[in-house]
């Protein structure tokens, strides 16, 4: 019986995983107090200030994968000396930050 080979790929932000996921449930929780302050019809800016943090909070995360993403996805295709590979990976990074940009 032939053996089957199983690549194991990584994405950037394998190394920070756990980091990430406490910051998303901190994120999770607050949005669910903010459901809670929709619900005991809580003063309007105090929810608007929640939101605003609930805001700030996911782009931290967004830019910590960004950045993971650059130093692990994008570096190893530019050192991979492959042209298309870089210029794919180069091409995903400007998608991305565009998309980034546009939510601001």
């Amino acid at each position: 019986m032939a053996s089957v080979e199983t690549t194991t790929h990584t994405h950037g932000y394998a190394a920070d995983k756990e980091l990430l996921r406490k910051r998303l449930a901190r994120i999770e929780g607050q949005v669910r107090g903010i459901a809670r302050m929709i619900e005991e019809d809580r003063y309007c800016i105090d929810v608007l200030t929640q939101l605003a943090a609930v805001d700030t909070a996911l782009e931290a995360v967004a830019l910590k994968v960004l950045e993971d993403h650059v130093q692990h996805c994008v570096a190893g295709a530019l050192a991979s000396g492959d042209p298309a590979q870089a210029r794919e990976k180069s091409e995903e990074l400007l998608t991305a930050v565009q998309r980034f940009a546009r939510t601001r």
